[in-house]
């Protein structure tokens, strides 16, 4: 499996921005000893970090690597930096054009990814789930599923304290409700989009532990998409918010995600 750093001038930051690549194209085949040959480009994991972590967070905690080389899925880890992953108020933080267009097009031209909707998927833990939310609904043209874990959807309720920074992401919250980055409504003007023919709605994967402060917040959410008749899988496990129920999931999510059969070659650890 290679694990590859990126640093690339970003134009929607403005800045030089850090990212983490799983890419399985080092596989050798167990029977030849030879590199294996893929035939087509990889699919695509958008895979967003939580408040306070950065682009190596999934990589140092959790096994995403190993279980996303198995059935060869290619893995894009940024870094959010806070932001919840939309447009900031403050200039060159847009995180929305970052995630949608940006990061997608320049990783695009470094490796041999599909550039297929139904082949790219993004999904985060917390700050990183909202964020998955926001975006793959907004941009549901980009991406064909997606998978929030222990998601931060309470974040624009006035009524929760704010966690770190929020109203320089967000401005005055009760305000933000009525814009797009309000995932709520993200989620309903697609859904008009949907209903008049005009978009698809993707697949979802919602997930949270039964200790986790956003466990209501994300039944709530799940019991709307049931009633709207969105397909929608969801898994409550005993757990907080924390990176041993993470660890879980995300293997869940690449279970759930339409990828090839696992693979029989053999990369680093490997025994012949």
């Amino acid at each position: 499996m290679a694990l590859i750093q990126v640093n690339y001038f970003s134009n929607a930051l403005a800045r030089t921005v850090p990212v983490n690549v799983v890419l399985p194209a080092d596989k050798v085949d167990s029977k030849t000893h030879r590199y294996a040959s893929f035939v087509k480009p990889f699919k695509t994991l958008y895979l967003l970090h939580g408040m306070f972590g950065n682009y190596t967070d999934w990589v140092t905690n959790t096994r995403v690597q190993r279980w996303a080389e198995e059935r060869n899925l290619a893995v894009v880890m940024p870094s959010g930096d806070n932001m919840y992953y939309v447009e900031s108020l403050l200039p060159f933080n847009d995180y929305g054009a970052f995630v949608r267009e940006e990061l997608p097009r320049i990783m695009r031209a470094m490796f041999p990814l599909s550039q297929k909707r139904e082949d790219t998927f993004i999904a985060g833990l917390s700050m990183g789930g909202f964020g998955a939310l926001r975006n793959g609904f907004k941009y549901s043209d980009t991406f064909s599923r997606i998978a929030a874990l222990s998601s931060a959807l309470t974040v624009l309720d006035p009524k929760v304290p704010p966690i770190a920074g929020d109203k320089a992401v967000f401005g005055d919250l009760e305000a933000a409700t009525q814009t797009d980055k309000d995932f709520l409504v993200a989620y309903s003007q697609l859904r008009a989009r949907v209903m008049t023919g005009k978009a698809t709605m993707p697949a979802i994967y919602l997930a949270c532990g039964t200790e986790d402060g956003f466990l209501e917040s994300t039944r709530a959410f799940r019991d709307q998409l049931v009633g709207d008749g969105v397909d929608v899988t969801y898994d409550e496990q005993p757990g907080g918010h924390e990176w041993d129920f993470w660890d879980a999931q995300i293997k869940k999510v690449i279970d759930w995600l339409p990828l090839d059969d696992a693979d029989q070659g053999f990369g680093s650890g490997a025994i012949d």
